[in-house]
C-alpha cells in the first residue's frame, strides 16, 4: 500500500485525508480524515476577493493538517482547491500561504477536474453491485458551486455550475448581513429559481435524465441523511450509503426552510458550521432529484478526498 495524504479546500470547509491506498484491489483505508468548516469563500461572490479572516481561518486549518500529515508520515501530498479560490481576484495571497505551510502548491482546479475526482472517489466502490444500476449521477454540492458527473466505470460528461450552499444563501437569504430567520417565500422562489437556470446549463451538457442511480456527496447530502435518520450525534459509517427518498428529502428541506436558526442549531447531528447553509443545500439536492424524477439519493462519505487519494498513489507509483 502507498501511504499518501489529500487536501481538499472547498468554499465552505478544508478537508484533510490521510489513507494507505491498494491500486490492485482498489482498496483504501482510512488513517484520518477530518474537515474544518472556515468559510474562505465569504463574501468572494459579492466582492471577488477572499477576505483576509477567510485566509487566516484555513491558514490555521493548514497548519493543524500539515502536524497531521508528519505524524503519519504519508510520502505524497496533493492540496485541491475549489471554487471560492478559482473566483477570487487575489489568489495568490492564498497560494503562496499555502505553499509556506504545507510545502506544495495548491492546485486551483477547473470544475470539470473537481468533476472527475468526485466521480472516482465517489464510485469506485460501487462498481459491480447488482442493486444500483448504470450509469450513476454523481452530483457534488459544495458551498459555491455542484458538480455533475455521469457515467459508468468512468465519466462520460461533467459540468460543474455556480450554485452551492454558501453562494445561494449569500446571493438570496442574507438582509443587511444577518440570514433571514426563516426566509420568506420571495426570497426562497428567487433562490429556487436561480437553481433550476442552472440546472437547464447543466442539461446542456450532462444527460442527468439518463442516470439510474444518483449518488449525492458533500455536507449538505450527508447531513439531510443525518437528519433522515434521526441521528444522536454525525456517524459516517450510518451515512455512507445510506438511501433517501424523494418524499423524505422534501420533508427535511420544507422544514429547514421553515425552521430558524436556533431550531436547526438543536439538530444533534448538525455541524455548527452548517446551521445557517443547510437549507440552501437542501433545495439544491431536492430541485435535482424532482429534476431527474429520483425516487431516491444514495448519499456517499467518499468523494472528491478519495479521488485525488487514488490519483496521488498513480502517481507514486
Amino acid at each position: 500500500m502507498t501511504r499518501v495524504a489529500a487536501i481538499d479546500c472547498g468554499t465552505n470547509s478544508i478537508r484533510l485525508l490521510v489513507a494507505d491506498v491498494d491500486l490492485q484491489t482498489g482498496e483504501l483505508v482510512d488513517l484520518d480524515r477530518r474537515m474544518t468548516i472556515v468559510r474562505l469563500g465569504q463574501g468572494v461572490d459579492r466582492t471577488g476577493r477572499l477576505a483576509p479572516e477567510a485566509l487566516e481561518r484555513t491558514f490555521a486549518a493548514c497548519r493543524d493538517y500539515a502536524a497531521i500529515i508528519k505524524e503519519h508520515g504519508a510520502e505524497r501530498l496533493r492540496f485541491v482547491a475549489t471554487s471560492a479560490s478559482r473566483d477570487a481576484e487575489n489568489r495568490d495571497e492564498f497560494v503562496r500561504g499555502v505553499m509556506d505551510i504545507l510545502g506544495v502548491e495548491p492546485e486551483v482546479v477547473t470544475g470539470d477536474q473537481e468533476a472527475e475526482f468526485s466521480f472516482t472517489g465517489a464510485t469506485k466502490e460501487l462498481v459491480g453491485r447488482e442493486d444500483l444500476h448504470r450509469p450513476y449521477l454523481v452530483v457534488d454540492i459544495g458551498g459555491g458551486s455542484t458538480e455533475f458527473v455521469v457515467g459508468e466505470e468512468h465519466v462520460r460528461a461533467a459540468r460543474s455550475v455556480d450554485v452551492g450552499c454558501v453562494r445561494m444563501t449569500e446571493r438570496h437569504l442574507l438582509r443587511d448581513g444577518v440570514v433571514s430567520d426563516p426566509p420568506s417565500e420571495e426570497q426562497i422562489a428567487a433562490m429556487r429559481a436561480d437553481i433550476e437556470a442552472a440546472l437547464d446549463l447543466a442539461e446542456e451538457t450532462v444527460p442527468l435524465r439518463e442516470a439510474r442511480t444518483l449518488v449525492g456527496l458533500a455536507g449538505s447530502v450527508t447531513t439531510v441523511s443525518a437528519i433522515a435518520q434521526d441521528l444522536p450525534e454525525y456517524d459516517s459509517a450510518r451515512i455512507h450509503h445510506s438511501r433517501i427518498s424523494h418524499d423524505r428529502v422534501r420533508e427535511i428541506t420544507d422544514w429547514l426552510l421553515r425552521s430558524t436558526h436556533a431550531e436547526r442549531a438543536a439538530v444533534p447531528s448538525m455541524h455548527p458550521g452548517r446551521v445557517d447553509v443547510i437549507a440552501a443545500g437542501a433545495l439544491v439536492l431536492l430541485a435535482i432529484m424532482e429534476r431527474i424524477g429520483a425516487e431516491e439519493v444514495v448519499v456517499s462519505e467518499h468523494d472528491i478526498l478519495d479521488g485525488i487519494a487514488f490519483k496521488v498513489a498513480e502517481a507514486a507509483r
